[in-house]
């Protein structure tokens, strides 16, 4: 990544831990507990065993599996009745069933109660890593995470459909059969939110599905549904610069590295208002994080409105022309100006200001930046207009 600053006119290159973005601190504390399925509560003997994993559940009458290092080959790791697979934490992991054609076997769920309630209007990074089984005769789309005040609690074996809060970022057909495939997202709290549930919450007819093909070498009985391995889950507060991203799922940034920031020269005569407005927050592309120039100008714009309460905020957002472009056909690059809105709104909310005080305004690339000049070339150009403004009201 290369920032470029008015003031020196120099392209500089960071490599300070400020502008490793996204990156979630060791101090990050998961609310999951067991979320590695590590702990049980008394010997595993069969399948459908998920009660005697520390702290999880299913919340159907279809019992998750759990699979451990054991004489009885059906619930062994590596190699089970379903497949073959390496933890991916630890030496433990469930096993659960995402779909099957009509329903012929009842889907199963994972469910833990996390250590403390979700705090409303909170971000929080929610990570499950999958695996499908060799023994799947399908695979499947859907696979999510639920975040539930109460707890889902039924004895019949029957799907839940619910809303599915963390998918995978392109709701694709998981349909790998080795290694593990990280699923992750972003969850706002609405408060109060104790229990987390894993699995498939969407309708048959919304399901996409493709046969898989056991391997050869498999001397297991094909299972007639897509069943998969689940292990590591994780849900961890996020700081509000903070991104949360699925390690190595990014593709490399094709389109461009440049990060423009601007130096605001304030002065005594300026009124409150007019330093907000001075303020601009600027981003890479396909980002919503903040460098430390960025989060520098929001502190500003923190200070200005806890000075003056009655002060209300545009926040507006703006993406380049390419971002619009290139997110209609990749969901990673779609709605930037308003990812970007979000994260500066979360920022000073996470600041103490008052969300009420927040007006979101959502611009797009339709605003050229009027600080683009004849001589920029077009990438410099484009890095001009990824920014969030201000208008004091």
């Amino acid at each position: 990544m290369k920032c470029v600053n008015i003031k020196t006119g120099k392209i500089a290159a960071f490599f300070t831990a400020a502008l490793v973005c996204g990156q979630l601190t060791a101090q990050s504390v998961n609310l999951v507990p067991n979320g590695s399925f590590e702990a049980t509560t008394g010997k595993v003997k069969k399948v459908g065993a998920i009660d005697e994993v520390t702290g999880w559940t299913s919340p159907t009458g279809a019992k998750a599996d759990v699979f451990l290092p054991n004489k009885l080959l059906t619930i062994n790791v590596p190699e089970n009745m379903f497949g073959k697979e390496v933890a991916k934490e630890g030496s433990n992991y469930v096993g659960i069933v995402a779909y099957s054609y009509n329903d012929k076997v009842p889907r199963s769920y994972a469910m833990v109660k996390l250590d403390t309630p979700l705090k409303k209007g909170v971000r929080y990074c929610v990570t499950f890593n999958v695996s499908l089984a060799e023994a799947s005769k399908y695979a499947c789309n859907q696979l999510g995470a639920n975040f539930s005040n109460k707890p889902f609690a039924t004895e019949t074996k029957t799907s839940i459909i619910d809303a599915a809060h963390v998918q995978h970022r392109d709701n694709k057909i998981i349909n790998a059969t080795y290694n593990w495939e990280k699923i992750c997202g972003v969850y706002e709290a609405k408060g109060g939110e104790k229990y987390l549930t894993i699995g498939n919450f969407i309708k048959n007819e919304n399901v996409k599905t493709e046969t898989n093909k056991k391997p050869k070498e498999m001397k297991v009985e094909q299972a007639l549904s897509a069943y998969y391995f689940l292990d590591d889950v994780s849900v961890v507060m996020m700081d509000a610069s903070a991104e949360c991203s699925c390690a190595g799922d990014e593709p490399k940034n094709e389109y461009s590295t440049t990060v423009f920031q601007k130096s605001v020269i304030v002065n005594s005569k300026m009124t409150p208002a007019q330093v907000v407005n001075a303020q601009q927050t600027f981003f890479a592309f396909g980002k919503a994080n903040f460098s430390p120039e960025g989060k520098a100008m929001l502190d500003v714009i923190v200070a200005k409105l806890s000075e003056n309460p009655t002060m209300k905020l545009e926040v507006i957002g703006h993406s380049d022309a390419m971002e619009d472009s290139v997110g209609v056909e990749k969901t990673l690059y779609s709605g930037m100006a308003e990812k970007r809105v979000d994260a500066v709104i979360a920022y000073l909310k996470g600041k103490g200001i008052d969300p009420n005080r927040l007006i979101s305004v959502v611009e797009n690339s339709a605003i050229p930046n009027d600080e683009i000049s004849e001589a920029d070339d077009q990438d410099l150009q484009m890095a001009k207009n990824r920014r969030v403004t201000f208008r004091a009201l």
